[in-house]
């Protein structure tokens, strides 16, 4: 929940402050629109030349008939005419697949993980929703039995925190964000370059991150009871962490 406002930092301002997705998120996507903006107009140095690229036209064309056929018409797909639409159709394609994506999967066995902190499946409807006279008796004299009716049983809930495992686990040759440099990008000095300051970028992500999950006014992600946010920071060991932001969407 934003809305633009060009005083305020990276441009729009957040309606919770204390939202650790949007503001760690924004510095994610500052630095992928960054990296994204100097690989482009090292190629595209003009507007002309994306006018002129068929090959890209096609591409694009290909994503709105092809990869969306029913949502192809309508008015909201932005156009492809300028290094400028290049830049934020770029930036929002490898956004969505690598920092949304890595903030909404890796962190559910984190959350869920301990079945009784979000529950899959209630069995038995609460005993505040319209009870019987027998339901109420049995609920004010044994509450906590009645909780552990309600909940999964033992098979679910040991079959949705395995399903969750898997969901959250990195795999050992996970490829992240910003970390390895692909070949042909080594061979262009100014590609080169540009991801070397995308890389260093990230890092230091990761160590805003860590510095506003110590922050005890950032009441969202620090304090008793409250797990640090680190679902956006880039990199990762193997294994369910609770980091890490992969290339792309991988399962």
């Amino acid at each position: 929940m934003a809305v633009e406002d060009p005083s305020a930092h990276h441009g729009l301002k957040l309606t919770i402050e204390d939202y650790p997705f949007a503001n760690d998120g924004l510095l994610l996507w500052d630095a992928i629109k960054q990296w994204v903006t100097d690989y482009v107009t090292h190629y595209y140095s003009d507007d002309q030349l994306i006018e002129s690229d068929r090959e890209l036209h096609a591409w694009w064309s290909e994503i709105l008939t092809k990869g969306h056929p029913e949502k192809k018409d309508e008015p909201w797909w932005p156009p492809l005419r300028t290094t400028t639409d290049l830049i934020d159709i770029l930036t929002t394609m490898i956004w969505v697949g690598s920092g949304h994506h890595a903030a909404v999967n890796f962190g559910q066995y984190t959350y869920a993980g301990y079945f009784p902190n979000r529950p899959t499946i209630a069995r038995v409807k609460m005993p505040c929703e319209d009870p019987t006279e027998e339901e109420w008796k049995k609920f004010l004299e044994d509450p906590e039995g009645v909780l552990l009716e309600t909940f999964p049983s033992k098979i679910q809930a040991t079959k949705i925190m395995a399903i969750l495992s898997v969901l959250s686990n990195h795999s050992p040759d996970e490829e992240y964000i910003g970390d390895q440099i692909e070949p042909s990008w080594g061979d262009e000095p100014n590609v080169k370059e540009a991801f070397e300051r995308f890389n260093a970028r990230l890092k230091e992500l990761e160590s805003v991150i860590d510095a506003r999950n110590e922050d005890p006014n950032l009441k969202n992600r620090h304090g008793a009871g409250i797990l640090p946010y680190q679902l956006l920071k880039p990199f990762s060991k193997p294994g369910i962490t609770g980091m890490g932001v992969p290339n792309s969407i991988s399962i």
